[in-house]
């Protein structure tokens, strides 16, 4: 089964040819990791998916469903939830007003959810009542996440959450994205390799706006001539 499939995706910025026939899926339950060097397409990929960089052919469908010609609110609506790498929260709202405009409906169980998503990221509950431009790096990547997870999507699409985070709260943000499989599906960008790859189920790895190699996450990780070649990782 496959939640969302891109099919021959060409995306322009501009007079820029950025996706040329990009073809990924997602299965359900899975964390999906798209690697690629600075400049390959990934960011282009997801805001193509959303809709803020519309396809300028191919298909993308969810769950059956094709969506590429819809608007962004429609498209997040389906249940397509997004973490844009400068997370795209409101700096000068606290930590419950950035929640409480991103929740699209009150009801029990987003209130569960809620509940769940502080009990993971306990620091946002401490400052529930402060202004999220006072927090640092680390707890801003975490509200951004929070807010994308809090209503009922069935697919997360996470941009580069370790950009500029400290080790020790890399490992923290990786282990919440990994229990969020349990309850969503996760389509993540990253360039930390060790971290994604401990968490991640299958990959993708981009390289000038293509889709170069894919396969479960095991392959790459005994495949050193693969990381080496297409992510210059030894």
């Amino acid at each position: 089964m496959t939640l969302l499939k891109l099919d021959a995706i060409e995306t322009y910025i501009e007079q820029y040819h950025i996706l040329q026939g990009v073809s990924l899926e997602v299965t359900p339950g899975d964390i999906t990791v798209l690697f690629g060097r600075n400049g390959a397409g990934k960011t282009t990929t997801l805001r193509t998916i959303m809709g803020l960089n519309p396809a300028a052919k191919g298909s993308i469908t969810f769950k059956g469903e094709t969506i590429q010609a819809m608007p962004t609110h429609m498209i997040s609506r389906k249940g397509i939830g997004y973490v844009p790498e400068d997370q795209g929260m409101f700096y000068d709202l606290t930590v419950e007003e950035n929640m409480q405009l991103a929740i699209r409906k009150y009801d029990d169980k987003t209130l569960e959810k809620q509940e769940w998503v502080l009990e993971l990221f306990p620091d946002l509950r401490t400052f529930w009542k402060r202004k999220s431009g006072l927090l640092s790096g680390g707890q801003k990547q975490m509200l951004a996440i929070a807010r994308a997870y809090v209503n009922d999507n069935e697919l997360l699409l996470i941009d580069e959450p370790s950009k500029g985070l400290a080790p020790i709260v890399v490992e923290k943000v990786m282990q919440a994205i990994e229990q969020m499989k349990e309850k969503t599906t996760v389509l993540l960008v990253e360039q930390n390799f060790f971290m994604a790859s401990r968490i991640g189920n299958r990959f993708y790895i981009m390289d000038e706006g293509r889709i170069v190699h894919h396969g479960q996450m095991q392959e790459l990780r005994d495949d050193q001539d693969s990381r080496k070649k297409y992510l210059g990782i030894a």
